[in-house]
């Protein structure tokens, strides 16, 4: 499987526009025949993914493309044109969730194209057929990054449009356009004066499209960032719920709350086996000539961490996930109780709940204690991203310093953690003995630090939630 993430910026090319040559390279013209798959209510469409099987010079290749932020992560296998291959078809359940998928389109395109300036600026010509009749013709103009940087972007860009290229506007594929299917309408961010029900509704819409924007990528398992986010979605829309709860029906809450519940619960362990992988690969290499026996302790984690994704996957492809994902598409518009609190008295109780937690510390916490204050330091600091527009710059800088100590008792729990597992690995392996013994130091190490420096952190925290309610 190929992969490439696309960065690019469409354009309209004006009356008369002519491609320029921006002292590039001109590459030969290509024609080629791209035929759409889709749901028969084109669910891939409505949320910006494609798949297509274009053909070219007599050659077939099947593309998946998929959300990837301001970019697109674009999948590419060899297939045969009777159905799309399983490896891509196996990434989209989140999308279909049980729908059959069939061709919908059939496009084709002339394509001139110029180098330059570490980018592709390619002029297409698309002639929409049904049969071998044209009933649609368009012409785009796309500027990908290849090897160059945004400067060059904008320096393209802003070149075309003095040769009479336009924005476009979004960044929404082809068949948009063939079939005149209307982009998803994204809510604008919230701001002062918003009602709290509707910047709710806004930060629960986010958190969806974030949520299924990294579940093909968690199935992949081949980055472990498309997890983490998978999580962060999950953790983020249950807290949402949470703090906020008096906004919506309380049983609506409390039911979509159970379900996230149940889904964050499956991907917790993944999520910490790769964590802990990531840290002990590196303490590992560290050990020089001591770093033989502990290749056992990373076997046994990779094993682990296998299984772990299987059962990942296995949630992710059980009805029960794509009802929550329903559920969670529904809750665009969800079920408000009528409550006016504001969302700044939300995150007031959150930065109290905290202030309490972090009170009854004393000096010598214990593992738990500073694990369940890190938890109350992310749930304020999701209560102040709810209510950002009421809360200014001062809930901004809050965010920022809830973030580093939410990193440092992070660290502080993540290697007691990895200490654990050590010595559980120790129990079946003795012969690592040495090896162990100098990578729980390293952890110890960890620990010592973290503990010396959250107190401080603390305290600035303390004054950014004093300064945001002001």
């Amino acid at each position: 499987m190929r992969e490439t993430l696309e960065r690019e910026i469409k354009l309209a090319p004006g009356e008369g526009f002519v491609l320029p040559g921006f002292g590039g390279d001109r590459l030969p013209t290509r024609v080629f025949v791209s035929t759409y798959h889709d749901t028969p209510d084109l669910r891939l469409a409505r949320h910006g993914v494609t798949l297509r099987r274009r053909v070219e010079d007599g050659a077939g290749l099947w593309q998946l493309k998929l959300p990837r932020g301001s970019a697109r992560l674009e999948l590419e296998v060899p297939g045969q044109a009777t159905r799309p291959p399983a490896e891509l078809v196996g990434l989209l359940p989140c999308y279909l969730r049980g729908s059959k998928i069939a061709a919908v389109a059939r496009l084709r395109t002339r394509r001139e194209t110029v180098c330059a300036h570490g980018a592709e600026i390619v002029d297409d010509s698309v002639s929409v057929l049904v049969g071998q009749r044209i009933v649609r013709r368009f012409r785009e103009i796309e500027v990908e990054l290849v090897e160059g940087d945004e400067h060059d972007l904008k320096r393209l860009v802003k070149e075309l449009r003095r040769s009479g290229a336009t924005e476009q506007g979004p960044l929404w594929p082809k068949l948009h356009r063939a079939l005149d299917i209307a982009a998803a309408i994204v809510p604008p961010a919230p701001e002062k004066g918003t009602p709290s029900g509707v910047a709710l509704a806004v930060a629960l819409g986010n958190e969806y499209r974030a949520l299924l924007s990294h579940d093909p990528g968690t199935r992949r398992s081949v980055d472990p960032e498309d997890l983490h986010q998978l999580r962060v979605a999950t953790r983020r829309l249950r807290a949402f719920l949470r703090a906020a709860g008096a906004l919506v029906e309380k049983e609506w809450a409390v039911s979509l709350r159970e379900e996230l519940g149940w889904l964050g619960r499956h991907l917790g362990p993944a999520r910490d086996l790769d964590v802990m992988l990531d840290r002990l690969r590196h303490d590992v290499i560290a050990l020089d000539e001591d770093a033989g026996p502990a290749a056992g302790l990373l076997a046994a984690l990779e094993e682990e961490r296998e299984a772990a994704y299987r059962d990942v996957v296995g949630v992710l492809d059980d009805l029960r996930y794509f009802a929550l994902l329903d559920r969670l598409e529904a809750a665009a518009v969800p079920p408000l109780s009528g409550d006016e609190t504001t969302l700044t008295a939300v995150f007031r109780g959150e930065a109290k709940r905290m202030r309490r937690m972090f009170a009854a510390l004393g000096d010598g916490p214990t593992d738990d204690a500073l694990h369940a204050s890190r938890i109350a330091v992310k749930r304020a600091r999701y209560a102040a991203d709810l209510a950002a527009h009421e809360l200014g710059r001062a809930g901004e800088h809050f965010v920022i310093v809830a973030k580093e100590l939410q990193d440092i008792l992070g660290d502080h729990q993540d290697a007691v953690f990895a200490e654990a597992r050590i010595r559980s690995w120790l129990a079946s392996d003795p012969a690592g003995a040495f090896a162990a013994g100098r990578l729980v130091q390293l952890e110890r190490d960890r620990m010592a630090a973290a503990r010396a420096a959250w107190p401080d952190m603390w305290q600035q925290l303390e004054r950014a939630a004093r300064r945001a309610v002001r």
